[in-house]
């Protein structure tokens, strides 16, 4: 039988062991204390939870990087620092509130070309600028056959750290884990030129299983309303 407790993310330990401390400490102090530390501890434990996903594996399916709100999809020019012009690409923006799991994955099976870190503010990441003003890590994949996407991790108003683990030169699976942030920010996933995202403004996305494009089909962008 599957267990209904996700597995914790291995970054998260650090920080729940910390929260535990605290809160036997607060208990020690003044026992209210200590049940205002136990409930934080278990929204830590809570918040990087790491559960296994079930990933489309068709050629050419694009998967969403990150759980979260399509915030918007507009063509935007990828960061600079990455190097690919300034032809500007649809960008389709998950933002991940404190409650989404935070851990990313994959959005297409390729080489990790180039992997750019670049700091900056901590604005809201709900926000259009945010993508150009924030602190964020850059990754740009390519994959087999010589499409290049580029996945933005971006810090948020309350995210401090962006965690990536993989390096330049690395092979990687669609939707395999990659790395995370903390604590709510948002993921960019610029496509190639001529490839429609199949998502919508406002959708809820569930990262390594949500299709956000199809590099197979023709089909026209999508529109959708609230039901």
């Amino acid at each position: 039988m599957t267990s209904t407790i996700p597995p914790i993310n291995r970054a998260g330990w650090p920080f729940i062991t910390a929260f535990a401390i605290a809160t036997v400490l607060l208990a020690i102090l003044w026992e209210p204390l200590g049940w205002i530390g136990a409930v934080l501890t278990l929204w830590c434990a809570y918040f990087f939870r790491d559960p296994d996903r079930v990933t489309p594996t068709r050629d050419g399916l694009v998967i969403s990087p990150a759980d979260g709100v399509v915030q918007m999809i507009a063509d935007a020019v990828p960061p600079p620092e990455i190097g690919l012009g300034e032809t500007p690409r649809t960008r389709v923006s998950v933002f991940m509130n404190v409650f989404n799991v935070h851990v990313n994955r994959i959005p297409m099976g390729g080489k990790i070309v180039k992997l750019a870190y670049r700091p900056g503010k901590f604005l809201n990441a709900s926000l259009d600028k945010a993508s150009e003003f924030n602190e964020r890590q850059t990754i740009h994949l390519r994959t087999e056959d010589g499409k290049d996407f580029i996945v933005v991790q971006i810090a948020g108003l309350v995210a401090r750290r962006i965690k990536c683990d993989i390096t330049e030169g690395q092979d990687v699976t669609c939707g395999s884990r990659f790395g995370l942030i903390r604590f709510g920010s948002r993921v960019d996933v610029y496509l190639p030129d001529g490839v429609t995202p199949l998502v919508i403004e406002g959708q809820t996305t569930i990262a390594g299983e949500t299709v956000l494009a199809d590099m197979s089909t023709q089909e026209p962008t999508r529109i959708g309303e609230v039901r």
